[in-house]
Protein backbone atom coordinates (compact mmCIF):
# COMPACT_ATOMS: atom_id res chain seq x y z
CA UNK A 1 0.00 0.00 0.00
CA UNK A 2 1.37 3.23 -1.20
CA UNK A 3 2.49 5.82 1.41
CA UNK A 4 2.68 3.26 4.70
CA UNK A 5 3.12 4.76 7.94
CA UNK A 6 5.34 1.96 8.71
CA UNK A 7 8.16 4.17 7.07
CA UNK A 8 7.75 7.08 9.70
CA UNK A 9 8.23 5.41 12.91
CA UNK A 10 12.39 5.26 12.01
CA UNK A 11 11.76 8.87 10.92
CA UNK A 12 10.66 10.50 13.74
CA UNK A 13 13.18 8.50 15.99
CA UNK A 14 16.09 10.00 14.39
CA UNK A 15 13.89 13.45 14.20
CA UNK A 16 13.24 13.02 18.25
CA UNK A 17 16.96 12.47 18.54
CA UNK A 18 18.13 15.45 16.93
CA UNK A 19 15.64 17.67 15.86
CA UNK A 20 17.55 20.70 15.38
CA UNK A 21 19.11 18.17 12.34
CA UNK A 22 16.28 16.40 11.08
CA UNK A 23 13.42 17.65 10.14
CA UNK A 24 10.08 14.77 10.54
CA UNK A 25 8.14 16.82 8.29
CA UNK A 26 10.92 16.67 5.01
CA UNK A 27 11.22 12.87 6.06
CA UNK A 28 7.74 12.55 5.94
CA UNK A 29 7.20 14.77 2.59
CA UNK A 30 9.86 12.61 0.59
CA UNK A 31 8.45 9.34 1.70
CA UNK A 32 5.09 10.50 0.55
CA UNK A 33 6.40 12.37 -2.60
CA UNK A 34 8.23 8.76 -3.15
CA UNK A 35 4.83 6.68 -3.14
CA UNK A 36 2.95 9.02 -5.32
CA UNK A 37 4.70 6.96 -7.72
CA UNK A 38 3.39 3.68 -6.94
CA UNK A 39 -0.52 4.99 -6.46
CA UNK A 40 -0.28 6.12 -10.06
CA UNK A 41 1.36 2.41 -11.36
CA UNK A 42 -1.07 1.17 -9.16
CA UNK A 43 -4.43 3.06 -10.75
CA UNK A 44 -2.70 2.42 -14.11
CA UNK A 45 -2.16 -1.46 -13.36
CA UNK A 46 1.46 -0.85 -14.33
CA UNK A 47 3.23 -4.37 -14.52
CA UNK A 48 5.74 -2.76 -11.65
CA UNK A 49 4.52 -0.89 -9.11
CA UNK A 50 7.90 0.19 -7.80
CA UNK A 51 9.59 2.20 -10.06
CA UNK A 52 12.11 5.25 -10.46
CA UNK A 53 11.58 6.96 -7.67
CA UNK A 54 12.40 3.40 -5.65
CA UNK A 55 15.95 3.63 -6.69
CA UNK A 56 18.68 5.39 -4.98
CA UNK A 57 19.23 7.72 -7.79
CA UNK A 58 15.00 8.34 -7.78
CA UNK A 59 14.89 8.99 -4.42
CA UNK A 60 18.04 11.47 -4.78
CA UNK A 61 15.78 13.48 -6.86
CA UNK A 62 12.29 13.55 -4.49
CA UNK A 63 14.73 14.35 -1.82
CA UNK A 64 15.55 17.31 -3.93
CA UNK A 65 11.92 18.26 -4.88
CA UNK A 66 11.19 18.06 -1.56
CA UNK A 67 14.13 21.24 -0.77
CA UNK A 68 13.63 22.96 -3.52
CA UNK A 69 9.24 23.07 -2.61
CA UNK A 70 10.13 23.94 0.76
CA UNK A 71 12.23 27.06 -0.25
CA UNK A 72 9.16 28.98 -1.93
CA UNK A 73 6.47 27.83 0.49
CA UNK A 74 9.27 29.03 3.60
CA UNK A 75 8.87 32.26 1.87
CA UNK A 76 5.52 32.83 1.91
CA UNK A 77 4.58 30.96 4.95
CA UNK A 78 7.21 33.85 6.37
CA UNK A 79 4.49 36.23 4.80
CA UNK A 80 0.89 35.26 6.27
CA UNK A 81 -0.03 35.87 9.51
CA UNK A 82 1.02 33.89 12.41
CA UNK A 83 -0.36 30.34 13.26
CA UNK A 84 0.04 27.01 14.60
CA UNK A 85 -0.29 25.38 11.69
CA UNK A 86 2.62 27.53 10.33
CA UNK A 87 5.34 26.38 12.89
CA UNK A 88 7.20 24.51 10.34
CA UNK A 89 7.98 28.09 8.72
CA UNK A 90 10.63 28.23 11.29
CA UNK A 91 13.04 25.44 9.89
CA UNK A 92 16.06 25.63 7.93
CA UNK A 93 17.12 24.24 4.80
CA UNK A 94 20.04 21.71 6.16
CA UNK A 95 17.41 19.53 9.08
CA UNK A 96 14.94 19.87 5.77
CA UNK A 97 17.61 18.28 3.27
CA UNK A 98 19.18 15.66 5.53
CA UNK A 99 15.05 14.59 6.66
CA UNK A 100 14.55 14.87 3.16
CA UNK A 101 17.60 12.62 2.10
CA UNK A 102 16.82 10.30 5.64
CA UNK A 103 13.18 9.98 4.46
CA UNK A 104 14.02 9.24 0.85
CA UNK A 105 16.61 6.72 1.26
CA UNK A 106 15.34 5.21 4.23
CA UNK A 107 12.04 4.30 2.23
CA UNK A 108 14.54 2.94 -0.47
CA UNK A 109 15.82 0.49 1.61
CA UNK A 110 12.95 -0.61 3.42
CA UNK A 111 10.85 -1.30 0.21
CA UNK A 112 13.60 -2.98 -1.20
CA UNK A 113 13.51 -5.27 1.78
CA UNK A 114 9.80 -5.75 1.32
CA UNK A 115 9.03 -5.63 -2.19
CA UNK A 116 10.33 -7.90 -5.11
CA UNK A 117 9.88 -5.31 -7.87
CA UNK A 118 12.80 -2.69 -6.65
CA UNK A 119 15.64 -2.47 -8.40
CA UNK A 120 17.43 -0.01 -5.61
CA UNK A 121 20.47 0.45 -7.71
CA UNK A 122 19.01 1.07 -10.92
CA UNK A 123 20.45 2.06 -13.47
CA UNK A 124 23.71 0.24 -12.13
CA UNK A 125 22.34 -2.96 -11.22
CA UNK A 126 18.93 -4.61 -12.31
CA UNK A 127 18.91 -6.49 -8.98
CA UNK A 128 17.55 -6.02 -5.65
CA UNK A 129 20.17 -7.71 -3.27
CA UNK A 130 18.19 -6.39 -0.05
CA UNK A 131 14.87 -8.30 -1.25
CA UNK A 132 14.07 -10.45 2.14
CA UNK A 133 17.24 -9.62 4.03
CA UNK A 134 15.20 -9.84 7.62
CA UNK A 135 12.13 -11.53 8.04
CA UNK A 136 8.72 -8.65 7.66
CA UNK A 137 7.80 -9.27 10.85
CA UNK A 138 10.96 -7.98 12.08
CA UNK A 139 10.73 -5.15 9.62
CA UNK A 140 7.53 -4.34 10.63
CA UNK A 141 8.40 -4.50 14.88
CA UNK A 142 11.56 -2.75 13.85
CA UNK A 143 9.35 0.44 12.54
CA UNK A 144 6.21 0.34 14.60
CA UNK A 145 8.73 0.14 17.53
CA UNK A 146 10.98 3.52 16.20
CA UNK A 147 7.64 4.66 16.55
CA UNK A 148 6.67 3.99 19.87
CA UNK A 149 9.72 4.67 20.93
CA UNK A 150 9.62 8.48 19.17
CA UNK A 151 6.69 9.16 20.51
CA UNK A 152 7.37 8.11 24.14
CA UNK A 153 10.67 10.01 23.90
CA UNK A 154 8.64 13.37 22.60
CA UNK A 155 5.92 13.19 25.45
CA UNK A 156 8.57 12.82 28.09
CA UNK A 157 11.13 15.24 26.96
CA UNK A 158 11.28 18.46 29.36
CA UNK A 159 11.95 20.82 26.62
CA UNK A 160 9.49 20.53 24.21
CA UNK A 161 9.60 24.39 22.77
CA UNK A 162 9.29 24.57 19.17
CA UNK A 163 12.58 25.27 17.57
CA UNK A 164 12.99 21.61 19.61
CA UNK A 165 10.54 20.27 17.83
CA UNK A 166 11.03 17.82 14.91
Amino acid sequence: MPVTPFHFGPGALVSVASPRYVSFLAFCAANVLIDVESLRNMITQQPRIHTFFHTYLGASIAAAAVVMLFIPARWLALRLPDSVFLRWRALKVPPVAIGALLGAWSHVLMDSIMHADITPFAPMSQSNPLYRVIPLTALHAICVLSGVLAAAWFLLRPDKSPERAP
